[in-house]
């Protein structure tokens, strides 16, 4: 379904299309969430370590295909407002040429520097062979993470949220299914856990790519290019800072988990379950905030400025009840968290993520209107000042969480760097979102 951001009440509008996307990211989050379960409760808690030991790495690529489905929905989203089909349909087809290009380029690069990685995190060698198994069965599936997140970006900037939900459903039980038969009656370890993720989201990103073919051929409109270089050239005045912007962040978390590293196999493994869980807070406002970006792309491209800073006040409330949950859950009940993961008798464990759920999860309700701000300045444009807001947060985290952990002597010191560069960066996002506010929305009321 195809909905048009530009009319209707905000609230209503923005609840409506987000809340399928937020059923989304439950179900994709399944698949990291119960590789770790799995290997944690039926392989052990050394496998967790393992598959928490790589999870950074497969977060950077996961960041470019954010990146880059973020960048190309923004200006889909753009035309779509305009009702411009026949740029539209060119933007869309140029997107997934580029993107699968992408994606076999980073297959290439992966195979051969899986090693050399995972070194340079200094991956303790009781885990280095289970993670490069893990690790490299993930890279072989890029294509298909690749192509399932840049159909998502080109439904969500038609406004439909749900068609993408109606995959993950599907794909998130079938990965369950393959992850048990795998592991239990097959015993095949970490392998099996990896081998059901690549299985089920290579069926999800087919099945979406052909829906998303026949939903934009469906859309009546003139002839057009099936690729333009001018077009990659707008989109990736988008994408690129925000592939940047993403990868940057991963690359600051490939940082921190090396300082996690230092710590032992325990603490990587109570670090691998809890990153797991706060993955899934950050990632569903993150994906609230692209809701953000498509509904301030969609009324730029509309000329309905004033709609922007309603949107705001709706997305920050939206994003505040979204987060209510997730601080009761992890910062109340965190031992039964972590106990999703290990046995109870891993008390070493359990007691290293539950202090890190218990330290981050008051500060979700700062993130969530940083992201809300971000949003809308990514829909607008304004790639400099997204930027600046991401990087300062991405610093101060990797340099506090070497400063206090070696003054520390503690991990401890690392969860503490997570708050104060949310915090820093709110502020940020909010000043540059106050600036645009006053030089552009009431300029052009």
């Amino acid at each position: 379904m195809i909905t048009d951001l530009t009319e209707g009440k905000p609230s209503k509008v923005l609840w409506s299309f987000s809340i399928p996307m937020l059923l989304s990211v439950v179900f994709q989050q399944l698949y990291n969430i119960v590789d770790s379960v799995v290997a944690g409760k039926f392989v052990g808690a050394r496998a967790l370590a393992a598959v928490g030991a790589s999870y950074p790495i497969t977060m950077i690529f996961m960041a470019v295909a954010t990146g880059a489905n973020v960048g190309a929905a923004v200006i889909i989203s753009q035309f779509f407002g305009a009702k411009k089909f026949e740029k539209l349909k060119t933007s869309v087809f140029t997107s997934v040429i580029s993107i699968v290009v992408l994606a076999a380029a980073l297959t290439i690069f992966g195979i051969i520097f899986c090693g050399s990685m995972l070194n340079m995190l200094n991956t303790p060698e009781e885990i280095f062979e289970d993670s490069s198994l893990y690790l490299n069965i993930y890279i072989y599936g890029l294509i298909f993470l690749f192509l399932y997140n840049i159909c998502t970006g080109i439904f969500t900037a038609l406004g439909d949220s749900k068609t993408p939900l109606y995959f993950l459903i599907a794909s998130s039980v079938g990965n369950i299914i393959l992850d048990l038969v795998f592991v239990i009656t097959f015993n095949m370890g970490v392998a099996g856990v990896a081998w059901a993720t690549f299985m089920a989201q290579g069926l999800s990103s087919l099945l979406a790519f052909f829906v998303m073919l026949k939903r934009i051929r469906a859309i009546k409109s003139g002839q057009y290019k099936k690729f333009s270089f001018s077009m990659l050239g707008r989109i990736s005045r988008v994408a690129v800072p925000s592939i940047l912007q993403q990868s940057f962040v991963s690359v600051g978390n490939l940082f921190i988990q090396s300082r996690v590293n230092s710590f032992g196999a325990d603490v990587i493994a109570g670090y691998s379950a809890a990153i797991k869980l706060n993955t899934f807070a950050i990632t569903s406002f993150s994906t609230l905030g692209n809701a953000m970006s498509s509904y301030t792309a969609q009324n730029i491209g509309a000329q309905k400025l004033k709609r922007i800073p309603q949107g705001l006040k709706a997305g920050i409330i939206m994003l505040i009840v979204v987060a209510i949950p997730f601080f009761i859950a992890y910062f109340f009940c965190s031992n039964a968290m972590m106990n999703v993961f290990v046995n109870r008798s891993e008390t070493n464990i359990i007691d290293a993520g539950k202090i890190f759920l218990r330290i981050v999860a008051p500060f979700y309700f700062i993130i969530a209107i940083k992201l809300v701000a971000d949003g809308i300045l990514r829909g607008a444009g304004l790639m400099k000042a997204f930027m600046t807001a991401t990087f300062s947060d991405l610093l101060l985290r990797v340099v506090l969480a070497y400063v206090l952990s070696y003054t520390m002597n503690s991990e401890i010191g690392i969860w503490l760097s997570w708050p104060v560069g949310w915090t820093i960066a709110m502020i940020l996002s909010c000043v540059f979102y106050g600036q645009y506010y006053k030089n552009i929305i009431i300029k052009n009321r």
